[in-house]
Formats: C-alpha cells, structure tokens, sequence
C-alpha cells in the first residue's frame, strides 16, 4: 500500500480501515445509524493525524440529501469543536454544469445536458409524429406526455445499464406476441434513431450518458492516478454499471474504500444463493459479485457500539432478514424459526422475542387514520429531551397529511416530499387561467379567478372583497351569462361593481383571444396565460403584488419560462387541451419551501431515508401498491422482451424498496402503520408485514400493535364529558316564535310544506329567507316544471291552433320558455326530444278534456280568509287549470314529477288540490265565481310516453275531501297559534319525497343520526 503524504499511517483508528489490503469494503450493519457511524468513524480516525486530514477526504454519498446528512453528522461528530469537513460529494443526482468530485477537466468535451421539460416535450413531439407506428389514429398532449415518460424510461434504462438495442428491434417480438408489442418495437427501432439524431442537432446529450460517461471517465482517471488522499464511497448500492465499477476502483485506491449500508452477513449461504431481484439484498449481492467481493470479505466499520448493543441489534437485523428470507429458501422455515426461537438474547428470552422488541404494528382503517397515528407518534417523542424521530413513506400524499396534522400542535416537520405545484396558491391559479380560457364565461371559474388570493384587479383587498360579492350575487348566481354583455346588463344598478368585472373579464380575454381562431402553438399559450395572471394579480400600485415570490413563484415562473423556451416543438393546441397540460405540468412540479421546521422531526421518501436514522422511525403506507409500489406498466416493452435487451426486470426495483424497508425497520424503535382501505376501497397489508407477522407467529409470539395510540386519537376528537351546550350534538330544531310574526297568509303549496316540514314554513316566512341559486346554474327540476307551466298556459291560451300541427305549438312554446329561462344549446338539445312527446301528450289531453265544451280558466289566482285565535288567516292559491262545466269546477294541476298518491290526498299529507277546491267552493276566484268542486286531475307531463299520465278523483269525493281539507287547516292553524306550538323540523317524514331547501339549517345530518340521549338514532 503507497503512504499518502501527511498520513500516519501508525494511528490506531486509521489503521482498523486502511491498514487493511486492498481492495476495501466495509458495512455498516442496518441496525446503526449510518451516517453517524460514518462520520464518527472518520473523526476518530483522522482528526489525530492533523487538521488537514479530515477536510482532504473525499466522501462520496448517493444522493445530495444524503451528503446534507453526512455533513450534519459530521458537525454533531466534532461536538461542538471547529472542524474542516471532507469533500462530499454526490454520485446519483448530478446536475448540468456541476463539478463531479473535484475540479478538472472530466466534463471539458461533453455536451450540456437537455433539461427534463426540454427532453420531455421533443419526446412528446416524437410521439405525436409517429403514432401511427402505434396504431393511434389521434393523441391528445396529455397522452402524448404520459407515452414521453414511458419512452424516456426506456430511453434511461438502456443508457444507465449501457445496453445498445439491436439493429432491428423487430426481432424482440417472437411467436404469437399481441400485435401491439409489434407496433411498440417498430416504434422503438425509429425512436433510438431519431432521438440521438435530434439530440446532436441541439447539441445537447440525455443526463444519464452524461452522467454515465462522467463516472465512467472518472473511474479511469482513478485508476490510472489514484488520489493521495482517503477516498470513501459510502452508502450506495450500485445499481448502475458505471457506479458499480467506479465502486470497485475507489475500494481498490491506496486510500480508497467502499462502506455498503445494511449487508446481511448472518444470512445462511444456502439462502445467499437464492437472493433475486426483489429481495432487500439483490442490489448488494450484485455489487460486491460483479466487483469478485465475498461477503466474508467485506469488514465492519468501527463504530463502537457495546457488546449489548450489538447483541439487540443483531437480534433485530437477523429478525426483519429472516421475515424477508427469498422465497425459494423457506423450505426450513419451520426449522429456522423455532431455532431463533431459542437461541440466547440480551435479555435471556428467544433471539425472535428480543428482535420484536421495540416494534410496533399499528393497523389504520383509513390514510386519515394512519395519518393521525403518525402524528401522534412523532408528537410524542417531543416530550423526550433531544429525542429524534422520522416519519418514513413513499406515499407523498400520507407524508403531507401527517405535516398537515402537526399543525394543530403547532409544529412544522422537515417534509422531504413537498407539494405539488399544482396544490399551491399560484399553481391553482395558473390552471383556473388556462382552464377559463377554454370557457371564458363559466361563472364558477370566473368566481374562483375573483376570490383567489393573488386577484387584486387593481383595487386594495377591502374594496375589491364587497364589489364582488355583488357580482357574484347580481350576474354570476343562477343562469350562465352568454355574453359580456349580458352579464353586464345585469350590474346596470351597480355601478361600483361594473368596472371591476370589465377587469376581470378583460383578464379572461387576454387568456382567451389567442384561441379563438383555432389551435396555436403551446408557447404562445403560456405567454397569454402568464399574462393574464399577471393583469389578474396587479395592485393599486399597478405592480403584480406577491404572485411571483417565495419557492411558490419561483417554481411556477420556472415552469412558466421552460413551457415558452422549450415547448415549440409541441404540436398546436386548442384551449381545452392546453388546460389538460397545464394540469399535468403543475402537478408534476413539486415545490419544496423549506423554512423553519422543527430540528427534530423529519418526514421523508423511502429514498431520501437510506442514510438518515433517528431514535424512532415511523414506516407508513405499508400496503401493496404503495410500499412496495406495484411494478410499472411498460406501454412499450413486455418482459420478455426486456429481457431479450437485458435490461432489469420490474421485480428490481422491489428489492430496493425492499432494502430501504430493511434498513429502516432494524431502527432501535420501529412503527410500522398500514391501512385496512386506500381511497375508499380495501387494501392489502404489504407482503413484508406478512411475512414479520407469519414469523412472530411462527414462534408464538405477536407484534405490539399500539393500542394506547389508538386510545389517543380517539380521545383527542371526542368532546369533553359532559360537553359544554355548543358542543352537544344538534337536537331536532324546534323554534317557537311569537305569533305575532308567525304568518297569517299561505299558499296552498305553503301548506302542503307546512303539514309535513314546519321549520321549511319556519324559515321561509318567518325569518323570509330564499334559497340562492347556485352559480352556473343548470337546468334543474325547478326551472325545467316552471317552464313547462308556462308553455301549457301559453298552449291552452292559444287552442284552438289554427295554423300547424298543435304538438308543433307546444313544442315551439317550450323551447322558447327554455331559451328565456337561460338553457344552454346543449340542454336545449337534449330537452328536444322530450319536448315533443310532450306537446303530443298536451295536444291529445287539450282535445279531450275540451270535448264536453268545458269553460277553461289557465293560471288563475284565488284566495279566502277564515278566522282563527291569532287574527283573520288568509289562504292563497293559483291553480294551473280550471275547467268550468255544468256547476262544476275541475281543477288540473300539472306536474313534471310523480303526483300524489290517493292515500296522501285523502290523509291530508296532499292538500294542494283540495284546499284549491274549498277557495273555489267559497267563490274565491273572481273570474269564476262560486261553484261547486268538481274532479281533481293531476296531469303528469315528462314527454315520456310511458310515463305521462292523467290522475283523477271524481265529482262524488271532491267535496268532502274539499271540507276536511279546510277543516284541517283551521286546526292546524288554530294550533300554531298557540304560542307553546314549535316549527319542528320533518314531522312527517315519510311523506317527505324530496329534500328541502332548509335541510342544511335544520342540521338535519346531525340530529337525524344522533338520538335525544346522544346515542346513534
């Protein structure tokens, strides 16, 4: 071995790793905390030698979250003394332009690397070029990205395992392959041709050649001149050829060595063999088998744990190992457990007992759940002095849900997953602009773009807030405005709020123009998008306020640049399809803000774990598909013909989430959390959690599964026993208000209301208050049967139709009263067809009833006033249709949906008619004078022909169901006006078909459920 200068190479610590023949690999065992035994294991050994030692070592870690790590850990190291720290450097997530590990001239000749937006967008374009070697006969932007995703895998694949494709990639489709891998190869064969081609043409290369050819030219320089420092590669695994072979050379330099995070040394070598591609040790065992290493060869990294230590931590990794052993070598299972079962622990109990020591297994019944449990068990550990803990998960989703939990107790974790852009104010903003400008007078877009935060319009926040709420309530609640002018037309009497919305549309316009004449190139879209933003955002200063800063803006002006700068090569869009983009884009960005979060928590990916350890680690999202995530679907590739290529099969990349698994569950104290559902529908406990669980049952032991956790969630949501009154849950509402404002006039339809839901009669005419109508508002029942009256009046006006066919006239009226009600061409259309059949049904129901010569009355109103304890009550009505026949008056009333029952009627719970009949029978309709009642019809009118139908009750029944009615309403009257009576809310509830308009007021989800005694009703 060669001295390096300024070394001693005498020096204890130094002497237990490099004095060691070459070539060195070392393991830190995955029980220990990794970069703190690292960094310890350096100090130890260097900082005696002389101050320059440390700082001119080179340490090489995998990713640049695991050099932050390292570089924490070597502060901690030093304990507080002044320490020059080692060169650290990255080898996995090099970025153009960075200086690999130390200054030279390595990068000098090689081509910039294309940025990913870049690379994706000419991938995209190349797709859209070519899809008809995909049999596609058209393919929207968003496909487009989704198959330059796939294609760039394929793409990184052969550049990261250096594979060159056959010269004909027909050849890979062999016997009776589906048809399509056939299109894919053909695909594939033109796409590695022309993609090195346009790359040249840029003059730009893909990052993972230039990042192989780095290491590769790396490994060279190396080996032919060794540094005369220690170099150490630590934690990697060596997935990538040009890694695993850099690896070898650096474990052979004079000063070099090579430290693996979580080797199995315990495994027995008849299972070694068996290790394949998804066990946690397949990427090892083929690093050190492709660098000629044994695994008796590889040494221990001091780290200088106790004897007890390294018993519990033995005990722990052979446990987690041995749940994980392949498949294929658990033939003596059996065997293996009941020998574990008894071999001697720390603590004097079976090697299996002590391994499960500090486990726990929390099982979820939803991510909210699981969300909450690792809230807690992060929130706990803050009660322990200086105690650390980590919250472990690939699932981004869950990671954001526990940070979101922490909140309530006010503490703000390190969140290594971040947010998508498209969750952030300004990425929500953009994809409102993008998705209005495909449908510039959508009134919830066009409410979302004024209340957003960024909009400011010119005015100051407490100006703007009431101008548009009165658009809102003025011109954007009820029917779709058509037109700027129409929704103007709307604000003439509010002249404070007209120029705010000119603003705001003319922002919707900016967005908008560049559409109209047809698709345009995606650059120019996002040019009139960002514009639109940022006319959106201007203050009263006219600067775009705060809409750019922060890692918020910075990120979407980033995005916003990239799509202008680099997407001229996508095909032109229209509106709609640009929105689909935009959508995709932002979700993809995630945006990590930082600040300031507590130093003692963390939340991060399987990934960004690898080097990181605390006192207590959390693993959630233990499910299959998400932890390990399910092999990705290859559109262009099927395995067999991946393995034609030998590139890794699918199955690789569960091994490594494997291996992360293994080295975070051998923590001291480990959590793991699953959920019993994902999404709503159930979910299957990840294969690992079986095969810990088979193996603690094997031995006739079970995992502690954290009850008092459980106890704590639930105890932190349950109200104070006994609750304060506002914290008790809803009774029924029952208000009982003075008389002298409860109403003395009604409706006939009031009353219908009032005899089955009084809080409805409470609301509407006591405390007056009307439903809004919802923004956008569609062609609901309401508007659809108001329309429909209108056009049977205008109908039944106008009979006898003397030019044209009657339906014809009907169907005319209709439409007109659609148009006028605000009915969009596309609900127009489809009320056509039930238009007509309804004109029919009215033209058949016109001849008959007028075939005896009946006088008919349309849309009359009547009324008559009777005595009760708290004053005259006057009782309203206006009938669709009166018929006047000898004596006799019969009176229609036409509905869209289903009539009442006969039961109903004559219950009481239907009084519309009858009560109709007692104001005819008192003379209480002008035009009619008095006379007697006649039959009650209930028309039904859908314009469907197995539905439309004719309900009669005949002359004999009418009027003593006439005078009951009456005589009900005097005592249900006489009964409210007694101060005791409540509007109780839904008395009659199985008469109650529909949900009424004050549901939401009466809490009726609340008190419906819950008992009087608080118990579920």
């Amino acid at each position: 071995m060669t001295d390096a200068p300024g070394l001693d190479l005498k020096e204890p610590a130094y002497q237990r790793v490099f004095g060691r023949p070459r070539p060195r690999w070392l393991n830190i065992p995955a029980h220990r905390p990794f970069v703190e035994d690292l960094a310890k294991g350096l100090v130890d050994m260097l900082a005696p030698i002389g101050p320059e030692a440390l700082s001119d070592a080179i340490v090489l870690t995998p990713t640049r979250r695991g050099g932050r790590s390292l570089t924490e850990a070597f502060v901690r190291a030093a304990e507080g003394r002044a320490t020059l720290l080692p060169q650290i450097r990255a080898l996995g997530d090099l970025e153009d332009g960075e200086a690999p590990f130390e200054p030279g001239d390595l990068a000098a000749d090689l081509p910039p690397a294309i940025s990913p937006l870049r690379r994706r967008f000419e991938l995209a374009r190349l797709i859209v070029d070519h899809a008809d070697l995909l049999e596609r006969k058209t393919i929207t932007l968003r496909d487009a990205l989704d198959l330059a995703d796939s294609l760039g895998g394929f793409l990184d694949s052969l550049q990261i395992e250096e594979v060159r494709p056959p010269e004909k990639l027909e050849a890979l489709v062999q016997g009776d392959l589906a048809a399509h891998w056939a299109a894919s190869a053909r695909f594939l064969a033109i796409a590695t041709d022309l993609w090195p081609a346009r790359l040249a043409e840029l003059g730009l290369v893909d990052a993972n050649v230039r990042r192989t050819l780095l290491l590769r030219r790396l490994a060279e320089q190396w080996r032919r001149n060794p540094p005369d420092r220690v170099l150490i590669a630590a934690g990697s695994t060596g997935t990538a050829p040009a890694t695993a072979d850099l690896l070898a050379v650096i474990a052979a330099a004079p000063q070099g060595a090579v430290v693996l995070p979580g080797l199995d040394q315990d495994l027995d070598d008849t299972a070694w063999e068996q290790v394949g591609e998804a066990h946690p040790q397949g990427a090892l065992k083929r690093l050190i088998e492709r660098a000629g290493v044994s695994r008796v060869d590889v040494a221990p990294w001091p780290c200088g744990e106790t004897a007890l230590e390294a018993l519990r931590g033995r005990s722990r990794r052979r446990v987690i190992n041995e749940a994980l052993r392949p498949a294929e070598a658990t033939s003596d299972w059996l065997r293996q457990i009941a020998q574990m079962a008894t071999e001697g622990a720390a603590d004097g109990e079976g090697l299996i007992a002590e391994g499960l020591q500090g486990v726990t297994l929390m099982s979820a019944q939803d991510e909210v759940e699981a969300a909450d449990l690792a809230a807690l068990a992060l929130r706990e550990v803050l009660e322990t002095p200086h105690a650390t803990a980590a919250l472990v998960t690939p699932d981004a989703g869950l990671a954001r849900r526990v940070s979101a939990v922490l909140t309530r107790w006010g503490v703000e974790a390190d969140n290594s997953a971040g947010h998508p852009l498209s969750a952030r104010p300004v990425g929500v903003l953009i994809g409102l602009v993008a998705r209005i400008a495909a449908d510039p007078f959508n009134p919830v877009l066009m409410l979302a773009l004024a209340k957003h935060r960024f909009a400011r319009l010119g005015y100051p926040d407490l100006a703007l807030a009431g101008r548009i709420k009165i658009i809102e309530h003025r011109a954007l609640r009820g029917v779709r405005p058509q037109s700027r002018e129409q929704l103007l037309t709307r604000l003439e009497k509010e002249p404070d709020a007209q120029p705010v919305a000119i603003r705001l549309m003319d922002c919707i316009a900016t967005a908008a123009r560049p559409f109209e004449a047809g698709p345009i190139p995606v650059p120019l879209a996002m040019r009139a998008i960002a514009e639109a933003m940022e006319q959106l955002a201007l203050d009263e200063r006219g600067a775009p306020g705060d809409l750019w800063a922060g890692a918020d803006g910075e990120s979407a002006a980033s995005l916003i640049a990239s799509v202008i700068s680099d997407a001229e090569q996508l095909p032109e869009t229209d509106a709609a399809g640009f929105a689909a983009l935009i959508e995709r884009l932002t979700a993809d960005v995630t945006v990590r803000s930082g600040g300031a979060t507590h130093g003692r928590l963390r939340i991060l990916g399987a990934m960004e774990a690898r080097l990181v350890r605390a006192d207590r680690i959390i693993l959630a999202g233990l499910e299959e598909g998400v932890w390990p995530q399910a092999a990705r679907l290859d559109p262009f590739l099927s395995r067999s013909m991946r393995a034609e290529l030998k590139l890794p099969p699918p199955e690789r990349r569960i091994g490594l989430s494997a291996h992360d698994f293994a080295q975070a569950a051998c923590a001291p104290e480990a959590i793991l959390i699953t959920s019993a559902r994902r999404e709503g529908q159930p979910a299957v406990k990840s294969r690992w959690l079986w095969r810990l669980e088979t193996l603690a049952k094997g031995a006739g032991l079970s995992i502690a599964a954290g009850a008092t956790r459980h106890a704590w969630r639930t105890r932190l949501d349950e109200p104070l026993h006994p609750p304060p009154p506002d914290l008790r849950p809803a009774e029924r509402p029952a208000p009982r208000p003075p008389v002298s404002v409860r109403p003395r006039e009604l409706p006939v339809t009031a009353v219908e209301t009032w005899v089955r839901d009084p809080y409805a009669v409470y609301a509407r005419y006591v405390l007056r208050l009307k439903p809004m109508d919802r923004p956008d508002q569609p062609l609901d029942n309401r508007t659809r049967g108001s329309a429909i009256h209108r056009a049977a009046e205008a109908f039944a006006r106008s009979w006898p139709i003397t030019s044209g066919a009657p339906e014809d006239a009907f169907f005319g009226a209709y439409m007109q009263e659609l148009t006028v009600a605000g009915a969009s061409p596309s609900e127009q259309v489809r009320e056509a067809a039930l238009a007509r059949g309804a004109g029919v049904f009215m033209a058949r129901l016109e001849r008959e009833r007028r075939a005896n010569g009946a006088h008919v009355f349309v849309e009359q109103s009547g009324q008559m006033t009777f005595s009760a304890p708290g004053g005259p009550f006057r009782l309203t009505a206006r009938a669709d249709r009166i018929e006047a026949e000898d004596g006799a008056a019969h009176i229609l009333d036409i509905k869209t949906g289903a009539p009442p029952s006969r039961k109903e009627v004559t219950a009481g719970f239907a009084p519309q008619l009858t009560l109709t009949a007692a104001i005819v029978e008192a003379g209480g309709f002008a035009d009619l004078g008095a006379a007697a009642p006649g039959q009650l019809v209930y028309v039904r009118l859908t314009g469907r022909p197995d539905s439309d139908e004719v309900f009669e009750m005949g002359r004999g029944e009418t009027q003593a169901l006439a005078e009951a009615a009456l005589s009900g309403l005097t005592r249900l009257v006489a009964r409210y006006d007694d101060p005791s009576t409540t509007y109780a809310s839904r008395i009659a509830v199985k008469f109650l078909t529909k949900p009424s308009d004050y549901d939401h007021l009466a809490r009726l989800a609340e008190w419906s459920q819950v008992g009087a005694d608080g118990d579920d009703g």
